[in-house]
Parts: C-alpha cells; sequence; structure tokens
C-alpha cells in the first residue's frame, strides 16, 4: 500500500484491501471483504457494504453537483456486493433526500456517473459511460446500456432493458425494453424476465397489458381503467399500474406513435 492515506476515524471492516495512492476520509464504513484499486478516493459520508470491489480511479461519495447543496451533512449509502469500475463518480445527497442510495450486486460500468439522491435497485447494471443526473430512482434489475443520460428525476422499473446511446427524459415503466430516438417501448424484456424464471403465462400476461398500454392508440387513463376491469390483480399488474399512476414526467411511448 504505496502511499495510501486511511483516516484515523474510518471504520475498515475486516480483510479489506487498499491498493496504492488511495485515500480514505473520515467518516466512512467499509465493510469486510472488501476490495479498493489504486487512485481511489472515498469521501466523508461514505457507506460501503462487504464483498465490494472498487477499481481504479472511482471517487465515492463526492459533495452534490447541485447549486442548491449548502454543505448540509449527507450520506452516500452502497450495499454488499457491488462491483464499481475505473473513473466512476457517485454523489452523496442532499438535503432534498439526505443520501443517494446504491442497493445489492449491482455492476456499475466505467466512467459511469450517479448523482445526488439518486436511489438503485439491486441487480443493477449501469453500463460504460452513463450519466445519471440527480434524484433518478430505479428499481431491480435494470440493464441501463452505455453512454445513455437520464434526465433528473427520471423513473425506470424494475427488469427493464434500455439500448445504448438514449436519452431518457420520460419515466420507463417495468418489464420493458425501450430503442429509438426519441426513445420508445420496443417490446418486453423477454430475455431478462426468463432470466429472472418468469414463466411463460406471466409474460404472456405483461405483453397483453402492454398491448393495451401502447399498441392499441388509448390514451393512458383509458388503457388503465380497461386494465383494471379486465386483469385480475396480480403482482405484475399492480406494478405495472402503481408504477404508471405515481408518474409525474409521464411515460415514454409507443411503437408507432
Amino acid at each position: 500500500m504505496k502511499n495510501t492515506v486511511i483516516n484515523k476515524n474510518a471504520i475498515i471492516g475486516k480483510n479489506v484491501h487498499f491498493g496504492n495512492f488511495t485515500t480514505i476520509e473520515n467518516d466512512v464504513i467499509i465493510g469486510d471483504n472488501s476490495w479498493l484499486g489504486n487512485n481511489v478516493t472515498i469521501l466523508s459520508g461514505s457507506r460501503i457494504g462487504s464483498n465490494c470491489q472498487i477499481h481504479s480511479g472511482a471517487v465515492i461519495g463526492g459533495i452534490p453537483q447541485d447549486l442548491k447543496f449548502q454543505n448540509e451533512y449527507t450520506l452516500l449509502e452502497i450495499g454488499n456486493n457491488n462491483i464499481i469500475r475505473e473513473n466512476v463518480t457517485i454523489n452523496r445527497g442532499t438535503s432534498t433526500k439526505g443520501i443517494t442510495h446504491i442497493g445489492n450486486s449491482n455492476l456499475i460500468m466505467a466512467n459511469a456517473h450517479i448523482g445526488h439522491d439518486c436511489f438503485i435497485g439491486n441487480n443493477c447494471i449501469i453500463g460504460f459511460s452513463v450519466g445519471m443526473a440527480g434524484e433518478v430512482v430505479t428499481g431491480d434489475f435494470v440493464n441501463v446500456s452505455g453512454l445513455t443520460a437520464v434526465h433528473q428525476f427520471s423513473r425506470i422499473g424494475s427488469h427493464t432493458m434500455i439500448t445504448g446511446l438514449s436519452r431518457i427524459v420520460k419515466d420507463i415503466p417495468p418489464f420493458i425494453t425501450v430503442a429509438h430516438e426519441p426513445l420508445r417501448f420496443a417490446g418486453l424484456n423477454v430475455v431478462g424476465l426468463r432470466r429472472r424464471d418468469f414463466s411463460l403465462k406471466k409474460i404472456e400476461e405483461i405483453k397483453a397489458i402492454y398491448r393495451i398500454i401502447f399498441q392499441e392508440k388509448r390514451n393512458t387513463k383509458k388503457a388503465l381503467e380497461l386494465i383494471e376491469q379486465n386483469f385480475e390483480p396480480t403482482f405484475v399488474r399492480e406494478e405495472i399500474l402503481n408504477f404508471i399512476k405515481s408518474s409525474k414526467r409521464g411515460i415514454v411511448k409507443g411503437i408507432m406513435e
């Protein structure tokens, strides 16, 4: 550990590896069996779980890039089993939420940025050079492909697949793939759903629901009414309905709109 600086007040778990020229500031917690490469910077307010990898050049817990930030005390919380690759930057929260949260078992690829007060679920893949502005929320098993830009306050539902070079300015409901420019519904994330052991019957149910929303030329309010009338309550129906009803930005458009 050449020229590595670890503040005496940092709390470090068992069997943690530090690379050369790495800096760990005050008010940092790192869990057991984590691995930090060379030139990693972990700033005050960071909470990192166990079995994480943080690769060279990453800056974790930087102050928010937000003009309303007034140096208030906020946190960055990163769960267990995450892989954070080279030159990733993740900012801590602002007074809005007080915390940026990264769940468990995520892969955040090189050069990605996750802004203040974001909430990233579990088992997500954040691709190369993805840029997430502040207060973005994702569900679990989300795959955001490389060079995608995500507008602040956007919401991304669970089990979604977003193609590379996308521009996200509307909410993306769960279980779907989005593509094209402007970004729009491109079908179900069938490969991802099968990997997560969704049955054929469940996939067909999701497909039928989204046919009403995206392919039958109805406004969103009428489509949701038809779904409530014609589909039995199931976890996928409720997740789709609740997501769309709670959207403040509106959802992406359908295939032919």
